[in-house]
């Protein structure tokens, strides 16, 4: 048996499609298809705010209008800097209706990022947020000669004047006024949407059109910006829609994922396409207000990374909470520890935990366990219809590596990005040619099971290389997770200065609750011991560190980039 004899269609939940027709339509048919059937269905749920599908369509026909009115179109790109706001997902919306793509533009990102990102997708117009405008933008937009237009709003402008005045007066909201920028027209959101119709702007969108322009993390150099189109992203849809098998108009959904990382705005996406109520979260570390907003509405699924299912795990109410509306709980971006997804079970309804594998160049999905099968706790399930997978050596990526044995994932389907924007090079290095077909390199190292369930070992640059032994730190993360001190904790390799090339393995540990009065050099023996008697030898810590907490990135994962900077 080989990978080209797909077995996992085998494991395929009944009604499942192996391969699916991807409509040729493009996001936008999709959104005007949703207005027609749900127009009174609540879309968003923000903060107490209702807004149903024709408030949110008509405000984003205004947006699109009114970056028309400024010159943007087909070929231009749109940057949006918010956070997780009824006007991001109106702004996505209105954007693509006037032809152009949309950049996700994290509001954390520092002036001098935000001038690279801007820069380099040549973005034509800029959708942002009053307070990051102030201390961020203004100083820097002379160095933005393609920004032509700045459009300014504060996270509450759709709550009521009571509610704003209060959170200002409580200081809750940061923020920032709005002045003029030169050479640049800068408009307020609200004021747009005084200023313009409802009327669809009724352009034709192809498939084939850029749809975003979205930037990888820049792990390993400088960010990259995936140009993704819009049949790339409908055929995720489709293969979504195929595979978990919503119910048109009646889900409700949270998910903590930003809308600036593609895994959370394709939710938000997925989201419109199928009619869904969307209870949006500005802050995912504020797992309180999560906890209130659960209790408010009967969700029918939650998508989140790992780390925020086990702070709510510990967020008071909880574990209260009725969850038997939920049909089920996608967990992806990150590992997720065995004994937590189980844990989690425990809380929300056996078998509904579904992990998933993606990435920002495959829109994002390329595996799912089932939603109604057999999902196999620990892997990130099966390749997606119409997804073909292989797992390569190595050390070459030219054979493929048996069954069972550690590989590099490689990816081809209907979702993989069409390149890198103006970096031919990479692209050539991530879209590479084999047996005269094109196949998507992902980086990732993982094996893959006779039923063709993919478990995830680790990233290729995260992988040690220990006097000519491979360590996956995945493998030793998840192993010592399981020491009662340790509630988080990661694996990173230090230069050995007497075996060069080589490296030592440091673990990086942020200790559970119930420890901070131990002794460090105690609890450092007691994890060694541990760690002695679970891994070989050659995978044991021979650095052991202590953090009060460990950094993470945006949406969750522990930022190993920001560990690797002290390589003591």
């Amino acid at each position: 048996m080989t990978y080209d004899d797909k077995p996992w269609l085998k494991s395929y939940d009944e009604g499942v499609h192996p391969e699916i027709e991807i409509p040729d339509i493009s996001l936008v048919d999709r959104f005007d298809e949703i207005l027609r059937r749900f127009p009174e269905r609540p879309a968003i749920h923000f903060l107490g705010k209702t807004l149903d599908y024709r408030t949110v369509m008509g405000h984003a026909n205004r947006v699109a209008w009114a970056l028309m009115d400024a010159g943007c179109g087909p070929g231009d790109v749109v940057g949006i800097n918010l956070p997780n706001i009824p006007q991001n997902l109106i702004a996505q919306i209105g954007a693509l209706k006037a032809g152009c793509a949309t950049s996700g533009v994290s509001p954390l990102l520092t002036p001098n990022e935000i001038v690279y990102q801007l820069t380099d997708c040549r973005a034509k117009a800029l959708i942002t947020l009053d307070a990051i405008f102030e201390h961020r933008l203004s100083g820097v937009s002379d160095q933005l000669p393609d920004l032509k237009v700045v459009i300014v709003t504060g996270i509450l402008d759709f709550l009521s004047k009571i509610k704003q005045a209060l959170a200002r007066i409580l200081k809750k909201v940061p923020t920032g006024r709005i002045t003029p920028l030169p050479g640049k027209t800068v408009w307020g959101f609200m004021d747009l949407l005084a200023r313009y119709g409802d009327r669809p702007p009724g352009l034709a969108i192809r498939p084939e059109q850029p749809c975003l322009i979205q930037y990888t993390g820049g792990t390993t150099g400088v960010p990259k910006g995936t140009v993704l189109t819009h049949r790339n992203l409908v055929a995720n849809l489709t293969q979504i829609l195929d595979w978990a098998k919503p119910e048109m108009g009646k889900e409700i959904g949270l998910s903590g994922f930003p809308f600036f990382h593609l895994a959370g705005l394709m939710l938000g996406l997925v989201g419109v396409s199928v009619g869904a109520t969307q209870i949006l979260i500005p802050d995912p570390r504020n797992t309180g207000h999560i906890v209130k907003e659960m209790g408010r509405h009967r969700l029918t699924f939650l998508v989140n990374v790992p780390t925020l299912y086990m702070m709510l795990l510990e967020t008071p109410g909880f574990r209260k909470l009725d969850f038997s509306g939920l049909k089920f709980c996608i967990s992806g971006a990150a590992p997720f520890p065995v004994e937590g997804i189980r844990e989690l079970e425990g809380v929300i309804g056996q078998n509904k935990m579904i992990e998933v594998y993606g990435m920002t160049e495959t829109s994002p999905l390329i595996t799912m366990n089932p939603r109604q099968g057999e999902k196999k706790i620990g892997t990130v399930g099966l390749p997606l219809q119409g997804t073909r997978v292989k797992l390569m050596d190595l050390e070459t990526g030219t054979w493929e590596v048996p069954f069972g044995d550690e590989g590099e994932i490689i990816v081809q389907g209907p979702q993989v990005m069409k390149g890198y924007l103006n970096k031919p090079d990479e692209t050539e290095i991530a879209l590479k040619e084999l047996d005269g077909e094109r196949w998507l390199y992902t980086g990732d190292v993982g094996r893959m099971d006779e039923e063709g369930y993919v478990t995830i070992v680790d990233r290729s640059k995260d992988m040690l290389n220990v006097g000519g032994f491979k360590v996956f730190s995945r493998e030793v993360e998840e192993k010592l997770i399981d020491h009662p001190a340790i509630e988080l904790c990661a694996v990173v390799g230090v230069p050995n200065p007497k075996r060069p090339g080589s490296e030592i393995v440091k673990l990086v540990v942020q200790l559970d609750r119930a420890y901070p009065e131990r002794v460090e050099e105690r609890v450092i023996d007691e994890i060694l011991v541990f760690a002695r008697e679970n891994l070989s030898p050659y995978k044991v810590p021979k650095i052991v560190e202590f953090m009060k907490e460990l950094p993470l990135t945006p949406i969750g994962k522990v930022d190993k980039k920001a560990l690797r900077k002290d390589k003591g």
